[in-house]
């Protein structure tokens, strides 16, 4: 995921997590409305950035809802923004200096991904057999 889209989906679950205290809580939350005001004034509170945030916002941990905060940040070239990205690079570092229990940032980009809560995930790839010959 991409730094904005990753900084947002990181402040939505670290601002619900337990044991955060109210001064790092505040700090998230700034951060967090700092980066959403940014991308209002940048593409309009009504367009499908916006709508995706809010979208997210009301299941973080949705990977589909994720996705599509992914794809309209990539369709408006949200990630080649200097500010914006610098505004999600200090929110993402807010959020890493939260103790390590509060923080769920995750970056995955690509195919065969595992993603764990709690536990541990794994992804194998095997090459597939090679094709049989034919016998004349």
């Amino acid at each position: 995921m991409e730094t904005v889209a990753a900084a947002i989906v990181a402040a939505l679950t670290a601002g619900a997590a337990g044991g955060i205290s109210e001064v790092a809580k505040k700090a998230v939350s700034d951060g967090y409305s700092g980066l959403k005001a940014l991308i209002d004034k940048k593409f309009g509170g009504h367009g499908d950035v916006t709508a995706a945030i809010k979208n997210l916002q009301a299941k973080p941990e949705s990977p589909g809802r994720q996705q599509t905060l992914t794809e309209e940040l990539k369709a408006t070239n949200a990630f080649a923004d200097q500010e914006l990205l610098s505004a999600a690079q200090s929110l993402l570092e807010l959020i890493k200096a939260l103790p390590q229990e509060s923080q769920n940032v995750q970056n995955i980009v690509g195919n065969f991904n595992a993603q764990a809560r709690g536990g541990t995930a794994s992804v194998s790839v095997v090459a597939p057999p090679p094709p049989k010959k034919k016998s004349d």
